[in-house]
């Protein structure tokens, strides 16, 4: 195990980081109600099926699995799970909450007791060990009621539904949890706004009014949380969420890097202009007008946006992106959904995803450069095929050595100036696949015994890199 002679500050949030809907399972207990994600089909068509304009959000289990039904049955089994956590040592665990779970329909006007009262049952156990819980409001799982109903986050009327929720989880676990976050990954919605905001593009010249219109609400919606985050809970502190890829030029074309800084500011910087600056950034204003879009912003909405800023900023890095202006099919980029070209220095993981330890050191740069506000990297790993050994033990230590590497780079950007309160690697114990759908593409710590069949025991096993990162977190990432 190397020495890190970079320190990481006292207080350190290490831990790991899930989503209620990719790990929960008992999608139909505790009068839960449907979700996004309980109509997600499984495999690794599942970005190309929710393309389709034609998706309806409808279970067809004749045509597809459904593996978020069961997830690895969290909602059983927290206990065993929030054990295996804190005997790893962690300081903080980010999960979300099923928005479903305490607002079955999205519109009702009282929340589900049910709901509620299993996250008191799950803060009660985080807390038992003193672990920190970082939550996400909400994670991928819009209900499907304010889907089909409302048309998602294009509604204005969502904001008022989504007000309601926030004040209830405040007001029930304001003694539970400090830490949260507004929209998981919030700009993802610029290329797959079905997951984020709540409806399928049915005409690519439609994409762009009811996007950025649906947009609008949500920074409202963060407004209004942030707001009564402060008002509820003092000394709370809630964040935004964004994707990260630092956006690299092909090569010194100046074509290629205009076109690689326009998108990186857009994908990187829009939604976080908005939710930490407190206004849209001038360069958007120019696409509005370039793409004919004109928002509805009701009185009192950009006040609210400028007033009602975040504490932090919370973010998944797993990759960067290299861009160039014309580029054929062959040249692009086999990762996750942000596109961009194949850049011909890193290698890829299993799944195509580049690995680039120096981008996150260089995002950490870019961020705190920008916003000069507390950073806060809540998802980074490997998703990879982990094979179990006769003797029952799983070596990852291609995992290792990916986690090493970025956590070395974080303390790069520390000794750099950066402002980082914590870390939570993605996916500390296996679970469901947001992108396909599948069990096999693993990031955790822990083995779950759970298959792309469906089969599997859901037994709990111990991998190499639990030691590891045990270590690591009882040395604040002194020994690596």
């Amino acid at each position: 195990m190397a020495v890190n002679e970079k320190r990481f500050p006292e207080g350190f949030l290490w831990g790991g980081a899930t989503a209620a809907n990719q790990m929960e399972g008992g999608f139909h207990e505790g009068n839960k109600g449907l979700n996004i994600a309980d109509v997600l089909p499984g495999g690794k068509e599942r970005l190309k099926i929710l393309a389709n304009p034609g998706f309806n959000f409808e279970i067809d289990k004749s045509k597809y699995t459904y593996p978020n039904h069961e997830g690895i049955d969290f909602y059983h089994l927290y206990k065993e799970d929030i054990a295996l956590f804190a005997e790893m040592g962690f300081k903080a665990f980010r999960m979300s909450i099923a928005w479903t779970r305490i607002f079955p329909n999205g519109d009702e006007l009282e929340p589900n007791e049910e709901g509620l009262a299993f996250y008191d049952r799950v803060f009660d156990e985080l807390r038992k060990y003193d672990i920190e819980p970082v939550v996400t409001i909400s994670h991928y799982e819009m209900p499907v009621n304010l889907v089909k109903e409302y048309g998602g986050w294009r509604n204005r009327e969502v904001v008022t539904f989504f007000e309601r929720y926030v004040n209830a989880i405040f007001n029930r676990y304001k003694d539970k949890v400090r830490y949260w976050m507004t929209f998981n990954e919030i700009n993802s919605g610029l290329v797959m706004p079905i997951m984020g905001l709540g409806f399928s593009i049915k005409e690519e010249s439609d994409r762009y009014q009811p996007t950025y219109q649906a947009f609008h609400h949500q920074f409202v919606a963060s407004s209004i949380a942030v707001k009564a985050c402060h008002e509820i809970i003092p000394g709370s502190q809630i964040g935004c969420m964004i994707i990260y890829a630092p956006t690299y030029s092909f090569d010194c074309n100046p074509e290629n890097v205009m076109f690689a800084h326009q998108e990186e500011r857009h994908f990187n910087y829009f939604c976080a202009d908005v939710q930490v600056r407190g206004h849209y950034p001038a360069f958007i204003k120019r696409y509005f007008k370039e793409h004919g879009i004109e928002l509805e912003i009701q009185e009192g909405n950009l006040e609210l946006i400028a007033k009602h800023t975040v504490d932090y900023i919370g973010f998944s890095y797993y990759m960067s992106r290299t861009e160039k202006k014309e580029k054929t099919p062959e040249e692009k980029g086999q990762g996750n959904i942000i596109g961009g070209v194949k850049n011909p220095f890193l290698k890829a993981s299993d799944w195509g995803w580049e690995i680039d330890p120096i981008g996150l050191r260089n995002s950490l740069n870019k961020l705190y450069d920008r916003y000069e506000i507390p950073l806060f990297v809540v998802e980074n790993g490997l998703g990879a095929y982990d094979k179990v050994e006769e003797d029952g033990s799983i070596n990852d230590d291609y995992r290792i050595d990916y986690l090493r590497e970025h956590i070395e780079a974080m303390s790069e950007a520390i000794e750099d100036g950066v402002e980082l309160m914590g870390y939570t690697s993605w996916g500390c114990i296996d679970l469901v696949s947001a992108s396909t759908g599948e069990m096999s593409k693993r990031y955790g710590f822990i083995y779950v015994d759970k298959h792309d069949d469906g089969s599997g025991t859901l037994d709990r096993t111990k991998k190499k890199s639990f030691f590891w990162y045990k270590d690591v977190i009882a040395t604040n990432g002194e020994k690596l």
